[in-house]
């Protein structure tokens, strides 16, 4: 019987001491960064958190969608929105946790005003950011759109182009690359950070609080709701979390909760 109770308190303790794994991709800036420096936190709750990283916007949902990972941490609900149906997808929302406004660049002017006529202009190629930096534009009077409240605007639906701005599109992760190559960059906040540029200080105008697109955790639907999935939401809805972010991106990322 002694052997027993000895053998039954080892297996309690090693169960007290398993932790659940969750792996989750992000890209690398702000997100897996966040995913980071909430890994101790979530250690303490018995959940060894496993960041995978990511440079583009399609793997991320892929391998949630086939099981091979278990969250994503990168995109918008336009974004997801728009997966699901091109994919025939079911990724769902988990929770909302920071706003990455999007921002126009360029190497070679310090105003919107200064861009000549026929300026090349780069957006993202995916519909629901390409959209977005098209209603940016239309917001700061560069162009006019037929519908200036359709986030899947598209270059055809520009109605007014007074500058006759020529447009190309990139996916996003490439366009910092080719900043000094165009007049002007629509660029993703996490692509802006990474190339070494200060939404705040360096973007030529760049999306308001009233933004729609929060970046969100995104699972699948059997997963959402998970012991160690909540336990991630609440540690990244921490005032500590909330801290983190304030500090490190100085207004350039900033928290949804």
């Amino acid at each position: 019987m002694k052997k027993l109770l000895v053998a039954f308190a080892a297996v309690a303790a090693f169960s007290a001491h398993a932790a659940d794994t969750l792996t989750v991709a992000a890209t690398p800036v702000p997100h897996a960064e966040i995913l980071e420096f909430v890994k101790p936190a979530l250690a303490k709750e018995g959940v060894d958190l496993r960041v995978k990283v990511f440079t583009d916007y399609i793997q991320p949902n892929v391998q949630v969608a086939e099981k091979r990972l278990d969250a994503n941490f990168f995109q918008h609900q336009p974004y997801l929105d728009e997966f699901n149906k091109a994919k025939t997808t079911n990724l769902v929302a988990v929770t909302g946790v920071h706003l990455e406004p999007l921002g126009a660049y360029s190497s070679k002017y310090k105003t919107l005003a200064e861009l000549p006529g026929g300026a090349n202009v780069v957006i993202p190629n995916d519909a629901t950011n390409g959209g977005r930096a098209l209603l940016l534009l239309a917001k700061a009077g560069l162009i006019k759109l037929k519908d200036s409240n359709n986030i899947l605007s598209t270059v055809k639906d520009i109605t007014e182009n007074s500058k006759d701005l020529k447009f190309r599109e990139l996916e996003a992760a490439t366009i910092p690359r080719v900043l000094t190559q165009v007049d002007l960059a629509l660029i993703n906040t996490n692509y802006a950070l990474e190339a070494k540029l200060d939404p705040a200080k360096d973007a030529l105008v760049i999306e308001g609080s009233d933004s729609p697109y929060v970046n969100i955790l995104v699972s699948r639907p059997d997963d959402k709701d998970s012991a160690a999935m909540q336990k991630l939401v609440t540690a990244l809805h921490s005032p500590e979390v909330k801290a983190f972010i304030l500090e490190k991106y100085k207004g350039a990322v900033v928290p949804a909760f």
